[in-house]
């Protein structure tokens, strides 16, 4: 199956490099994150909204928590992403490692589970040239703000 991967270097930690993934104000500050709701622990929910308006959400994704370690891995299964434009997407899976280097994290970031067919391959191509770009705003806000 076809997976999306991207990496990045951050001068920080790598806690507070998963912490921008889980922190409802964080999220709100650099991914433009309307609402979430995010319950850490294997088996937890993860969910993710853009775009809320007095009609609903544009943009949601939500998945299960399958692996959490605050200082090196968030890995979420059972991804799905809704766009009201689309069908629904999933299941998937998203996982972000991060190495520490020092005070400086290597963050790696991977999106898989990618099925076959036209509105698919639009969401892969979507997703493969906005992860790199996501990255580099989460670079900007943790090196900006000191955190």
């Amino acid at each position: 199956m076809k997976k999306v991967e991207s990496s990045i270097l951050i001068e920080n930690y790598p806690a507070k490099t998963l912490e921008a993934f889980t922190s409802e104000h964080m999220l709100k500050d650099w991914w433009g994150v309307d609402r979430s709701l995010i319950k850490l622990g294997v088996g937890g929910l993860y969910t993710l909204a853009w775009s809320a308006d007095g009609n609903g959400f544009s943009f949601v994704m939500t998945g299960l928590v399958r692996e959490y370690d605050p200082e090196h891995v968030l890995r979420i299964g059972d991804l799905v992403y809704l766009n009201p434009g689309k069908p629904l997407f999933g299941p998937m899976s998203l996982t972000m490692r991060a190495k520490d280097l020092g005070g400086t994290t290597e963050l790696y970031l991977c999106q898989d589970g990618y099925r076959d067919g036209e509105d698919w391959d639009w969401y892969y191509q979507a997703v493969r040239e906005a992860w790199p770009k996501v990255l580099v705003t989460l670079k900007q806000y943790l090196e900006k703000t000191g955190f």
